[in-house]
């Protein structure tokens, strides 16, 4: 009996010493995974692909090659993005940094063939499709290279222009969100779809400017205006307070018009409420590279709320 109690007792042993190894195994590759996903952009990409989603069902679009087609755009974009500022990045976000430099050579890779097939699908979609794909580059070169004329205003890039760096990004989301999937779909420009880019262009620019408040060192070291640099945190979260109950100004008239249908109006009112939630945590929360992850998730609020009118048909 004290035989096979030992032999039992070992071979427990062994069973809970494998079951440690695989828990730690699992842990660790779901933690880099984790890390990949959020640095490399791919996770914007995914919201990205949701944002698409939810335009297509604002737009009353069927489903199209549209939101694969912006999530490789997304993707190619912040990844390159990233990639030209990583100097800059090591101050406000040092992991990132350090994962971008650790595996810039694939990310470079990745980038390219992301793009390039993001435009071999846009054919599908015909030339405005293509041209539509285009543009979130062309904007970002425009935004990020130095080519601003010496003429006494102290930058050489959009981006360091206060607003219009914001504005410039806000823009090329919007266009491209709202009439790609048009494109693809081949359908008319209707008040809806006026309602839908104003929408997805104030959204933007909150979510543009509010990760901001992360950067302020960063964007002050590089001569970067921001609204947090130019006026201050709790300016900023005022500022976009008013862009907020803006976007609601803009879906309650279009509401009352009879542009939007009401149970959308909802889904979009759920995401406002979201993000002025996360807006009030400016200045008031410790984590702010959590807190500049955050406002993309208004989408996900937005999609689930969008369920039930898309099942209901």
């Amino acid at each position: 009996m004290t035989r096979d109690s030992t032999c039992q007792s070992a071979e427990t042993e062994r069973t809970n010493s494998l079951y440690r190894s695989l828990i730690t195994w699992l842990t660790l590759h779901v933690v880099r995974a984790g890390r990949a996903l959020l640095y490399s952009s791919v996770y914007i990409s995914l919201v990205a692909m949701t944002e698409v989603a939810v335009a297509t069902v604002l737009l009353s679009l069927p489903l199209t090659f549209a939101p694969v087609v912006v999530g490789l755009v997304t993707f190619a974009v912040y990844t390159g993005d990233r990639l030209a500022d990583v100097d800059t990045d090591e101050v406000s976000n040092p992991r990132q940094a350090a994962f971008v430099r650790r595996h810039g050579d694939v990310l470079y890779l990745l980038t390219a063939a992301a793009y390039a097939l993001a435009v071999t699908l846009s054919i599908l979609g015909g030339p405005v499709a293509l041209a539509i794909t285009l543009l979130p580059g062309v904007f970002w070169v425009l935004y990020a290279s130095e080519w601003i004329p010496d003429v006494g205003l102290h930058v050489d890039r959009l981006k360091q222009v206060l607003v219009v760096n914001s504005g410039v990004v806000a823009l090329a989301w919007a266009v491209t969100l709202t009439f790609l999937p048009l494109a693809f779909a081949d359908a008319p420009v209707t008040p809806t779809v006026g309602v839908v880019f104003a929408y997805f262009f104030l959204r933007s620019f909150v979510d543009t400017e509010l990760p901001n408040v992360r950067d302020v060192a960063a964007d002050r070291a590089t001569d970067v205006a921001t609204l947090p640099v130019a006026v201050g945190v709790r300016r900023t979260r005022h500022v976009l307070y008013g862009v907020d109950v803006g976007t609601l100004a803009l879906v309650g008239y279009a509401t009352a018009a009879g542009i939007v249908h009401p149970a959308l109006s909802v889904a979009l009112a759920v995401g406002l409420l979201y993000s002025v939630g996360i807006t009030s945590f400016l200045g008031r929360f410790e984590d702010e590279a959590l807190l500049a992850k955050l406002p993309e998730c208004e989408y996900v609020f937005v999609g689930v709320a969008l369920v039930p009118y898309v099942v209901g048909g």
